[in-house]
């Protein structure tokens, strides 16, 4: 698989007066990336421009070195499951995946082992000769899924790939993006169950009314924030009281309430590493035993609330 990159420069996407996206510079490295944003923030636009599917307005794009003005050779690095159903009349799911596999030029007999192996992985092997349009809404998002997937692309781009997915239909999911990105692919998902996004992204792209307000790790994203937004920290802990008194004349922590049961606090610090070094020499010195530390508000959903405040609360 190529280890190249997605390249936007200086990219920007109008509908007319409407903004798709604007000023996007961004080079999205292998790995599953995530793409996080209300409704019009720009996650689909995005995705159609890497496809393809829609051409900037003005900027660049590269697709591991490939123009999408070169259609012919974007579409065999690239897999696509947008969020809408569009299934050719009357074929069975096995129909659909082989027809599509031999229009890339694949011979018979490739197409038919590429489709097998394609259907083995999205879970569909037991439906692949039943005709599409009697599949469930899960069937149809695993059967577009293995059409993303079948011909072998470096670059899957799934727009709400879990949406109608039932917990076990949806865990084996993310095990199969995550299994292929440890071979080297570019996974780029957008997604509204951050807690899940959350769990299996290398990396984020936090967008809102079309610009890319913050992108890499969401650990270091947070990170950046540490002064302007502390982190906050829950500890559980034996003697709750002694270690607020501690923690509390740390000129990081600006901000220590003890927990409603009487067993923890949250604190609230700019330098979380400095932080946990004091609970350490706490632990070492025999004034607390801990339970538990976890910060309680590292993960994608309250950095983007931090980020763009209660516009966030369409996610």
């Amino acid at each position: 698989m190529s280890g190249g990159r997605i390249v936007f420069e200086d990219v920007s996407k109008f509908y007319g007066d409407v903004l798709g996206v604007n000023r996007v510079n961004l080079s999205i490295p292998p790995g599953i990336t995530a793409l996080v944003g209300p409704n019009g923030s720009g996650k689909t636009t995005l995705m159609n421009l890497i496809t393809g599917l829609v051409r900037p307005t003005r900027g660049r794009i590269s697709v591991l070195g490939i123009s999408p003005d070169d259609p012919e050779r974007l579409f065999k690095v690239v897999g696509y499951c947008t969020q809408f159903d569009s299934f050719p009349r009357g074929k069975t799911g096995y129909e659909f995946l082989y027809s599509s596999l031999r229009l890339h030029g694949k011979s018979h007999a490739e197409a038919r082992e590429l489709t097998m192996t394609a259907l083995e992985l999205t879970g569909m092997t037991d439906a692949a000769g039943r005709r599409v349009a009697a599949y469930s809404k899960g069937m149809r998002q695993r059967i577009k899924l293995a059409h993303a997937i079948c011909h072998q692309p470096s670059v899957l781009v799934l727009d709400e790939p879990l949406n109608g997915l039932d917990p076990m239909a949806r865990a084996e999911a993310i095990a199969l993006f995550r299994s292929l990105a440890a071979e080297g692919l570019h996974v780029i998902i957008s997604s509204h169950i951050l807690h899940e996004v959350d769990c299996i992204s290398d990396q984020v792209v936090l967008l809102n009314s079309g610009y890319v307000v913050a992108e890499g790790q969401i650990q270091a994203v947070r990170s950046e924030m540490n002064q302007e937004h502390p982190l906050q920290i829950m500890v559980r802990c034996s003697r709750p009281g002694a270690l607020a008194s501690r923690v509390f004349t740390l000129d990081h922590v600006v901000e220590v309430r003890m927990h409603a049961d009487g067993r923890g606090l949250l604190a609230s610090t700019r330098n979380p590493d400095l932080f946990y070094q004091a609970l350490n020499q706490a632990v070492l010195e025999g004034l607390i035993d801990i339970e538990s530390v976890a910060p309680a508000d590292d993960d994608v959903h309250s950095v983007y609330q931090y980020l763009i405040g209660n516009e966030g609360e369409a996610l």
